[in-house]
């Protein structure tokens, strides 16, 4: 391997290891946080001594904060506003443009962000503060230059913020982390749920306080749903170049299987367990269980109840409850956690993404830094969490009377998203320069198999040789 190429060998198994720590401590939720290991064996230092400087009284500081989310109309836009309006009140000396992706020359979950940010380094004018996906962590830390928050700002502020009334929960910590140091701050999240319509289980003759907890079972009651009711029966949003790849590892890991191997030099998405998965998802198709649909399609299909099943991120949620609110007639949502392929245990991977820092202004990284720490207060996730649906890292305000715990108990849809954090394996970005182009290679195999009856074992094996010849090379 050349130097950087090793860099990010080191950083990634590093970030295995605390990733490893973290889900440990998620069984508790409590307040420990596992020390980050540099690579060489020895715990990094918990202060800096050259970090930015506090604004001084009545300093002026304008900033851009770019996100993705911004792209997206209802909830999320809207909630993002409140956001920033509410933050410039309580901190009037800095001015926040906030905008969505400037470029879509890319396609792929995450990837126009970063093109965005590509094109906006190449004239000088980067946004201070980026929300970018988790699937393109090793991108944003090795091409973009996202600044270790550690340096800027100092590892106990970075690891104060991440405490507080309500700490964050110990498995999203490290998941912005690399070479032992924090690049992003963990921020919109969730995992993968399946929701589905109360309504038509029991048109189908199906108990709704029972959901599939497996993939059999899963497609029993969607056959049953589209021979009794004439609905469709289900919908897997993890299986298109479009809904990205942070739900389809998840289906892989379920089934004992992986994308890339453990050290990351070799691509693993054509054996026996994966292959196994996509194997399964195709038969649901074939058998009527699940329709050939585009997420597009699926989305307000199922929202309008014409669908009786969907595997879909818990961002999706307070589309989902306006659409069953509305619908003629109305009808009940309900969600459980993910099925499992029979006795194995169920493995979620987390969707979402992490605020990342490029300013190189010190008034404007601290101007960035206090814009981050609001976002991801507990201000900030009442407002995330209750509005869309995304689930909220201080997962103590769901307890806290002054919090969540009113919402929580008005809304039982966010228990499955929170049961499974305790059992989390992180969203593993691909490593190098072409990350996009092998992710899309390897989904575009995936939707060929499922939804065009393509071989799966062939189909992948050669999508897999193919998106192995992009990897870094030694």
């Amino acid at each position: 391997m050349n130097l950087k190429e090793h860099a990010v060998f080191r950083r990634r198994s590093a970030r295995g290891t605390a990733a490893a720590c973290a889900a440990a401590l998620a069984l508790t939720l409590g307040l420990a946080a596992c020390g980050s290991d540099d690579g060489d064996g020895d715990q990094t230092s918990t202060t800096t001594a050259n970090v930015v400087p506090e604004l001084g009284p009545g300093q002026k500081v304008s900033i851009v904060f770019e996100s993705y989310n911004l792209a997206q109309a209802g909830p999320w836009t809207d909630t993002f506003d409140s956001l920033i309006a509410d933050f410039q009140k309580s901190h009037p000396n800095i001015t926040v443009t906030a905008q969505k992706p400037q470029t879509s020359t890319l396609k792929g979950y995450g990837s126009a962000a970063t093109a965005s940010i590509q094109a906006q380094l190449a004239t000088g004018n980067a946004p201070d503060v980026a929300q970018l996906t988790f699937g393109d962590l090793d991108y944003t830390v090795d091409a973009l230059g996202a600044k270790p928050l550690d340096d800027v700002v100092g590892r106990d502020a970075v690891q104060a913020n991440f405490a507080g009334t309500h700490p964050f929960a110990p498995p999203a910590r490290t998941l912005g982390d690399a070479d032992g140091k924090t690049y992003g701050v963990p921020f919109v999240f969730s995992t993968p749920v399946l929701y589905y319509n109360a309504d038509l289980f029991r048109q189908a003759g199906l108990d709704p306080e029972k959901p599939p907890t497996t993939w059999a079972e899963f497609r029993t009651a969607a056959l049953a749903i589209t021979e009794r009711t004439g609905k469709d029966g289900s919908y897997i949003d993890c299986l298109t170049k479009v809904s990205g790849d942070w739900c389809y590892q998840a289906l892989v890991a379920s089934n004992g299987g992986s994308v890339i191997s453990e050290d990351r030099t070799r691509l693993t998405f054509a054996e026996a367990p994966a292959v196994a998965a996509v194997r399964m998802a195709q038969d649901l198709v074939a058998s009527g269980a699940s329709p050939k649909l585009s997420q597009d399609q699926a989305y307000p299909a199922f929202a309008r109840g014409e669908i009786g099943m969907i595997v879909e991120s818990s961002a999706a949620q307070e589309i989902f409850l306006k659409g069953a609110a509305g619908a003629k007639p109305p009808w009940t949502l309900r969600a459980a956690v993910m099925p499992s392929f029979d006795a194995k245990p169920a493995v979620p991977t987390n969707s979402g993404a992490a605020l990342f820092m490029f300013a190189g202004d010190a008034a404007k990284q601290r101007a960035a830094w206090e814009l981050i720490e609001y976002l991801t207060s507990d201000a900030a996730y009442t407002q995330i969490t209750s509005r869309i649906g995304y689930l909220p890292l201080r997962t103590g305000l769901l307890d806290d009377p002054k919090g969540l715990k009113t919402w929580a108990a008005e809304n039982p849809l966010v228990k499955p998203n929170l049961d499974q954090l305790a059992r989390l394996k992180p969203w593993v970005s691909f490593p190098g320069k072409d990350y996009v182009q092998i992710r899309t290679t390897m989904l575009e195999a995936v939707e060929n198999v499922v939804y065009n009856g393509a071989d799966p074992q062939r189909t992948l094996s050669e999508a897999q040789e193919q998106a192995a010849k992009l990897l870094p090379r030694s």
